[in-house]
């Protein structure tokens, strides 16, 4: 019987070690427009890409997955919620609304649609970064500053993590904007991670 115990016992061990190890990683979504898809970057040089170096670096076991596209308004975001949904991300950083400052769409346009995005998002039960950004100064001050006010008053509204300004720990850095004067350079790139991190570490789990 002691025999016929210990076989069993070390079978369900066996069975319990090999679930752990075939565990999948937590998901993290990076759902954005150009500066998430790494436009003008050569493959892994992407701040998703930089993002998922230093989450592996300190031990947090996520698989980053980069959702972005070029030329993408809050309206396309929109379109893509499901396929974003069908992915079971356990987080998503959500950067949206710089096309849609730079082409003047309506403020009011803006901000349904990230509304609607970070309400399907919350109400899934996914942690959320909403990562903004500001506009250039020839787009008038009035203009600017609704637009920016617009990304805090719906982070407060969701409780959503917020990093008001992706681009703030590099727009005085040398090297980090590509010649559009836009899109991030790889050393941007890895920047941005940067000033991602300390907002997204408390929606993230270390360990299996």
């Amino acid at each position: 019987m002691d025999v016929r115990r210990t076989f069993l016992v070390s079978i369900c061990l066996l069975i319990l070690a090999s679930r752990v190890v075939a565990a999948p990683p937590r998901v993290l979504v990076c759902f954005g427009d150009s500066i998430t898809a790494g436009y003008g970057l050569t493959d892994g040089l992407s701040f998703p890409d930089a993002l998922q170096r230093q989450l592996d670096a300190q031990g947090y076991h996520y698989k980053v997955v980069n959702q972005g596209t070029s030329g993408a308004t809050t309206k396309d975001a929109v379109a893509s919620l499901p396929s974003i949904l069908r992915l079971h991300p356990q987080a998503v950083i959500v950067e949206f609304g710089g096309n849609d400052g730079l082409r003047g769409l309506p403020l009011a346009q803006t901000r349904q649609n990230l509304d609607q995005v970070l309400t399907a998002l919350v109400g899934a039960h996914i942690q959320v970064l909403l990562a903004g950004i500001t506009l250039p100064p020839n787009y008038g001050p009035d203009y600017i500053q609704s637009f920016n006010q617009l990304f805090s008053s719906l982070a407060t509204k969701h409780h959503a993590a917020f990093v008001p300004m992706i681009y703030k720990d590099l727009v005085h850095v040398p090297g980090t904007i590509q010649q559009d004067g836009i899109h991030p350079t790889a050393k941007g790139s890895e920047i941005i991670a940067h000033t991602l991190l300390p907002a997204l570490r408390p929606l993230l789990r270390k360990g299996q």
